[in-house]
């Protein structure tokens, strides 16, 4: 298995440049396409909170700002992408409706990448982390310090819809990793599961892997990140978990773990 396309979401923002860094780490040792998308704030979701209230020219110079904002934006965007020395690389630049457009992108990529400040619900592309990996249920990578391909990665497992989709979405990173762990928490989960199961599929695949059982009971998440730092993982492969509640995703317990912790990277699959 192998990617051609890593998307980096960019809002025009001081995030942006560690976004395409990451998604060149990512990119690079498959040859796939580098896309950065710039996804600024949308005048439609604006539009319905000016409401009648709103004098006409007081309307437009708010627009106006807007469109102004949007405009810089995509040029700061630009530019740091144009810094990046990787060849294979593209920009595109969403226009209204940029939901549906950030929507569409998505689904033709291989894996979307994020920074920390959007994966925790901060920063301008709080909400696209939330639609692309939520909503479109697409991979996503969460970059942070020390991310790489082909070093340790770990995979949190526990026989789960979620989890499988992950483990099996992340194929290529555990294709070429040098070391690769399934880390399982059987007493921390309601379901009956045999952790030799993945270990089984990874290996019918040619990957190798070790295979780690966990002792605690409770919620898993800081388990799998002691385990996953004690094992030395650059990335660590794990289903999210969550529900949608008045029009805005409540991650679970362990994935708000996950993604408020420090360290590894993380690739993650709704």
């Amino acid at each position: 298995m192998s990617w051609a396309r890593i998307m980096a979401p960019l809002s025009g923002g001081q995030g942006d440049q560690a976004a395409v860094a990451a998604a060149r780490l990512l990119a690079e040792p498959f040859g796939a396409e580098l896309s950065a998308v710039y996804t600024p704030a949308d005048v439609a979701d604006v539009m319905p909170w000016m409401g009648e209230g709103f004098m006409g020219g007081v309307q437009t110079t708010a627009l106006d700002s807007l469109k102004e904002a949007a405009q810089v934006g995509e040029r700061n965007a630009r530019a740091v992408l144009e810094g990046c020395s990787y060849a294979k690389k593209n920009f595109v630049s969403l226009q209204t409706p940029v939901w549906a457009g950030l929507s569409g992108e998505s689904r033709l990529s291989d894996v979307v990448v994020f920074t920390d400040e959007p994966a925790r619900g901060r920063g301008p592309l709080g909400e696209a982390f939330q639609q692309v990996l939520a909503d479109e249920q697409r991979p996503v990578v969460i970059a942070r310090e020390g991310l790489k391909v082909g070093g340790t990665v770990a995979v949190a497992w526990d026989g789960g819809k979620e989890a499988s989709r992950a483990a099996r979405l992340a194929m290529p990173l555990l294709e070429k990793a040098s070391r690769a762990v399934i880390l399982a928490a059987p007493k921390a989960s309601s379901r009956a599961f045999d952790p030799a199961r993945l270990q089984s599929y990874y290996g019918a695949r040619g990957v190798k892997t070790e295979l780690q059982v966990l002792s605690e009971a409770g919620d898993p998440a800081p388990a799998l990140l002691k385990a996953a730092h004690a094992a030395g993982a650059d990335i660590l492969v794990a289903g999210a978990f969550g529900h949608p509640r008045l029009q805005e995703f409540i991650f679970g317990g362990t994935t708000r773990t996950l993604l408020n912790s420090d360290h590894p990277s993380l690739f993650l699959s709704h």
